[in-house]
């Protein structure tokens, strides 16, 4: 719990990061480290609450206040050993989370709540800095074999999982390089790329396979997947939102996920085929009001964007909790990111009707009508109409769609392996089963779920990977989230 006394001594603080008009210059990351003195002061923070709800809002049901404990006693191996021992990847959680564990502290009742997540982040920097983040490989193995589709959050925690049981594991990736969404999604400002590149080296050394440029379903036929004793699914939700409405085609108009991706890659010196979409020079609209759209921000400025707006369908979110959103519960509250700091301009309750281009076929502007919301009696949205008189055109040379994911692709690998897919296009498991309607087929992460957190991921491919265990072994001996919360009660 730190200091006895900490959270009445010491408010909340978050490190440092370098001035906007400097980090927009690069694409690395800019957020500096806590000095060992204010890292054990954040420590402290962590109070004697009786029941810890942050490990409830935790989705991987971290065990925080013994990791806060021992961070504030400097005993960092043992702070290491707690964390790995619920979070595969407690670097890339870090950096990414939105903490829901946060937002589930008692503190934050009526205080900010304890720094858990730059906690986390330090954890796994020291134990990298002095050697306790190292490969463990099995002396053991169960002559077992494990094909993992996709190398996403979820299939990087399963693949470790079914690693550490002893099985051989392989883990196929369409793209060049290892990481799914975290490396080719999230912007290298957000994650450097060498952070996921320590963790598939460990992988590596464990006895992990990754076969790259490899498409089940395409370049890879099924068929060699019925070399392995079990299957998991762990491709992601893919398929994006689209806006279906006249313009769509006009030469300006992405996906959100078209642009990252191609930075990403330019950013890490990987070839791709397309034509460069740059906002340089170029008024960006960004549609979508949440954490990709936000990535599309930050990576239009670092463009030198002339100009960049962000509009969001709903109504703006409130700036503290509503009757509608009680503690301990995730609040759907205004988000103001690092992005939006480097430069931005933002319209809630808006909508994009109609994209409008020129005599070449190229997007010039974009036709928009404000929104009336109507409330129930929590304040929650469930209705608009447009406002009278209030459509006009707003100039845009390039719109990016950050509107979220619909399901995974279904055409290849899943059709060909015949899986079932449920009412939204996800595969469909058992409840609680993480298997599907294919015998030796499991499946985990935002294929299964839906489109989610990256720490959601990390936790379905964790519980997948014991399923699969239980499947291979009649029992497993790997950890799940209820045994980690029962134990740590």
């Amino acid at each position: 719990m730190g200091k006895v006394t900490g959270f009445k001594e010491f408010e909340r603080k978050l490190p440092a990061k370098d001035a906007p008009q400097e980090r927009l210059k690069n694409y690395n990351e800019f957020v500096h480290s806590f000095s060992e003195e204010e890292l054990n002061t954040q420590a402290a923070r962590c109070m004697n609450c009786g029941i810890p709800f942050c490990h409830s809002g935790c989705p991987l049901g971290n065990v925080i206040p013994e990791f806060n404990d021992a961070v504030y006693d400097g005993k960092w191996e043992e702070a290491y050993e707690i964390l790995s021992s619920t979070n595969n990847f407690p670097e890339f959680t870090g950096r990414i989370c939105p903490a829901p564990c946060e937002s589930a502290c008692v503190l934050g009742i009526n205080r900010s709540p304890v720094a858990i997540e730059e906690i986390e982040k330090h954890i796994a920097e020291i134990a990298y800095q002095k050697g306790f983040a190292k490969a463990k490989p099995v002396t053991v193995k169960t002559g077992k074999s494990v094909a993992v589709i996709g190398s996403g959050p979820a299939g990087l925690a399963a693949a470790a999982q079914l690693s550490k049981a002893g099985h051989d594991v392989t883990v196929y990736e369409r793209d060049d390089k290892p990481g799914g969404l975290l490396r080719y999604g999230i912007p290298d400002f957000k994650l450097e790329k060498w952070v996921i590149d320590r963790r598939i080296d460990l992988m590596r050394q464990e006895g992990v396979v990754f076969k790259c440029n490899a498409e089940v379903g395409v370049n890879v036929p099924v068929t060699e997947l019925k070399a392995f004793d079990a299957i998991v699914l762990a491709g992601g939700s893919t398929i994006p939102r689209n806006l279906n409405i006249p313009g769509r085609e006009l030469k300006g108009v992405y996906f959100a996920m078209e642009f990252l991706k191609q930075q990403n890659k330019r950013v890490g010196s990987s070839p791709f085929q397309e034509e460069a979409i740059l906002a340089t020079g170029k008024n960006v609209l960004v549609i979508g009001g949440g954490d990709t759209g936000s990535d599309c921000v930050g990576t239009s400025n670092r463009h030198k964007a002339k100009t960049v707006t962000q509009f969001e369908l709903m109504p703006k979110p409130p700036g503290q909790r509503t009757d509608a959103m009680p503690w301990p519960t995730y609040p759907m509250l205004l988000k103001t990111t690092t992005s939006h700091e480097e430069g931005c301009q933002r319209f809630w309750s808006i909508n994009t009707k109609a994209f409008i281009g020129d005599d070449q076929g190229n997007l010039k502007s974009a036709l928009v009508v404000d929104l009336a919301w109507e409330t129930d009696a929590l304040g929650r949205p469930v209705k608009f109409t447009e406002v009278p008189n209030s459509e006009r055109e707003m100039p845009c040379e390039l719109a990016l769609l950050a509107m979220g994911f619909l399901h995974p692709q279904h055409e290849g690998l899943l059709k060909q392996l015949g899986v079932g897919l449920d009412a939204r296009g996800n595969v469909n498991a058992a409840e609680g089963s993480y298997k599907t309607t294919v015998d030796n087929v499991f499946v985990a992460g935002d294929m299964r779920r839906g489109q989610s957190l990256v720490v959601w991921a990390i936790s379905e491919g964790r519980e997948c990977a014991k399923k699969v265990d239980e499947y291979l072994m009649g029992h497993s001996v790997l950890e799940s989230k209820d045994s980690i919360a029962a134990y740590a009660f």
